[in-house]
């Protein structure tokens, strides 16, 4: 069944490419990507350099090039394989598709393993016939073995060469530096420093040969290569194959992470790929038994949904309660590998409902991050716990003061993502409520959850503007959800998830008091909070305003004012701009006097408030 354009699916287990588009080589890297949660592969073609997007991003190597943008690491390519004949590269870069079957690539969401078949030609005229297969180990995360096979159409020479490509591709500037290639007769590997976290990268390969004894053999280290160079002898119709295995260690993984790159590297090629793959596929069914959803004669929507849980699944640390689970998540540097609200209100319930110990871990996250929230707190001026916008593995603010630039005179755009979106804090307090209301974990509760919601509780009140005149509480300046209005006041989104916070925080502490007086006592000390606080609560959650829903039209507003604003479609706001790069944001974007919204607020408050009826 056709998905859209060039893809299709036979049985919703696979998503099909078939024919090769080079004008969406970001897109399908990003699509085809596979991954297991410590590495995201893209979907490269193993000829291709970093000028195609090659990336293979790990996680827990946080690091800041240019003193801007703090982001994940991109390894160097242990994948990296080109054919040549009489020293011309073989390589499909254009979309020379007009045979039917000459190519395809297939995404197996069911293993995560990437397949393409092709057809490529060289310029003399000669044909190969190009397959590979390659995914990220479930068995062992540090692996991606990789079978590699070509096969002459006609009698010729053909010379294979295959290594590790330390030329990376980097979106804010370069990340690894005292780069040391090495050389062994089991295998090649690149050893690397990040500028500024200084932590170690090690990418080990070896590869095995079959099928065909080459000529001659040869060693490139060249322009960022370090490769072993094969000369072969193929008659027509016969293939040669090589079966090669990419490893990956950070120092944050082991202080001997060297040594364990090699461990994991030679325990792979004794193996064999079959075997591998059999490791592998467990651990895939193992997880398909729990997140699986059957949907029975819609072809087309059981592949597009089991799409969208494979990108879920492969972006979350898995094996880790202390790394986040990246907006993009490991398909690229973009949104930094950081984690946003997204983790919470939407990633986690994914996993509430499946496989709770998930969404436990992913809280735990949180947890462990509680020191860099309450760092941005104090800086900011507040108490209590300011989760950051964009959170790496500290929890301290990763979201920059400027990122989006007038495309009109060139001047940066002061944002204040990282300042006034203060819903993140209320958002993962929310989270934590109802992950207990599903689970009934109250262990989490009072070994996590009571500090976090207490510190949340805390920030709220501190930031809280008190109207004497009116006798309520309100929020002032702020970015919703919806981040085209910044400066607001009153974004229902952020009051009405504030009032579920402080609620809970009350709810908590009655009954923690109450049974776990040891663990209340200790939480109390740890964050000297008050009966005064306590106090201040109840009354803030008795008096803190709530947008009602209109009385003609019962919808809430969105922010004060947000009903005095254009009402107008936004493909006929588009049709304002000047230049189609303009942002349509804060603070003179065309969005900003209209009614248009980036991301819908008022809905998605409906949506998570209508989980706790009254």
């Amino acid at each position: 069944m056709k998905i859209s354009g060039n893809l299709y699916t036979k049985s919703g287990w696979e998503i099909v490419e078939t024919y090769f588009d080079p004008d969406q080589v970001i897109v399908s890297g990003s699509n085809f990507l596979t991954g297991n949660g410590y590495l995201g592969y893209r979907g490269n073609f193993p000829e291709w350099r970093k000028d195609r997007y090659v990336a293979c991003i790990v996680s827990d190597t946080y690091d800041n090039a240019d003193g801007k943008w703090t982001e994940l690491c991109n390894a160097p390519n242990g994948l990296f394989t080109k054919l040549l004949v009489e020293g011309e590269e073989v390589s499909r870069l254009a979309s020379d598709n007009e045979e039917p079957g000459v190519y395809s690539r297939v995404l197996d969401l069911r293993y995560g393993i990437i397949r393409r078949s092709d057809t490529v030609q060289a310029k003399s005229g000669l044909k190969f016939e190009l397959e590979t297969e390659y995914y990220s180990s479930f068995a062992d995360l540090h692996i991606i073995p990789m079978l590699y096979k070509i096969t002459a159409q006609k009698a010729c020479r053909l010379e294979v060469v295959t290594g590790i490509d330390s030329q990376v591709w980097d979106l804010n500037g370069r990340h690894l530096h005292h780069i040391e290639k090495v050389e062994a007769i089991d295998h090649l590997a690149v050893k690397a420093v990040t500028g500024q976290s200084r932590v170690g990268l090690m990418v080990a390969e070896g590869q095995i040969i079959d099928g065909k004894k080459p000529l001659e053999t040869g060693l490139i280290k060249d322009k960022g290569l370090l490769a072993r160079k094969y000369l072969f002898q193929l008659e027509a119709g016969e293939s040669v194959s090589i079966f090669k295995v990419m490893s990956v260690y950070s120092s944050n993984d082991s202080d001997q992470y060297s040594a364990a790159a090699l461990s994991s590297l030679r325990a792979a090629l004794s193996k064999g790929y079959d075997r591998l793959l059999a490791e592998h596929k467990p651990h895939w069914d193992a997880i398909w038994d729990r997140m699986d959803i059957v949907i029975k004669g819609d072809l087309f929507s059981q592949a597009v949904l089991r799409f969208n849980l494979y990108h879920s699944i492969i972006a979350t640390p898995l094996h880790s309660d202390a790394l986040p689970i990246g907006a993009r998540g490991l398909s690229c540097q973009a949104y930094q590998g950081a984690a946003f609200w997204d983790q919470e209100i939407y990633n986690l319930s994914m996993f509430l409902y499946c496989w709770p110990e998930v969404a436990r871990s992913i809280l735990t996250y949180r947890y462990r991050t509680l020191d860099g929230a309450r760092r941005k707190a104090k800086s900011l001026g507040y108490r209590g716990a300011f989760y950051a916008w964009v959170s790496g593995k500290t929890g301290d603010e990763l979201c920059p003061s400027f990122f989006f630039e007038d495309v009109l005179s060139g001047r940066p755009i002061r944002n204040h993502f990282n300042d006034w979106q203060i819903h993140i804090s209320p958002d993962i307090a929310y989270a934590i409520s109802l992950y207990y209301r599903v689970t009934g974990d109250w262990n989490f509760i009072e070994q996590y959850g009571a500090e976090m919601i207490f510190e949340i509780a805390r920030f709220l009140y501190s930031h809280a503007y008190f109207k004497k005149d009116k006798n309520r509480y309100e929020f002032i300046r702020l970015l919703g959800p919806d981040e085209y209005h910044e400066n607001v006041d009153n974004n229902a989104f952020t009051n009405y998830l504030a009032h579920h916070v402080l609620k809970e925080a009350l709810a908590i502490h009655d009954r923690l008091k109450v049974e776990n007086e040891e663990r209340f006592h200790d939480i109390s000390e740890k964050i000297f909070l008050s009966p005064g606080e306590y106090r201040q609560w109840q009354e803030m959650a008795e008096l803190l305003y709530l947008p009602q829903p209109d009385p003609e039209s019962g919808v809430i507003e969105q922010f004060d004012g947000y009903f005095d604003l254009e009402d107008i479609k936004p493909r006929e706001l588009a049709k304002r701009l000047v230049d189609k790069s303009e942002y349509w944001g804060w603070p003179n974007g065309v969005a900003v006097h209209t009614r248009v919204s980036k991301q819908a607020d008022i809905i998605q408050l409906l949506v998570l408030l209508n989980l706790f009826p009254e």
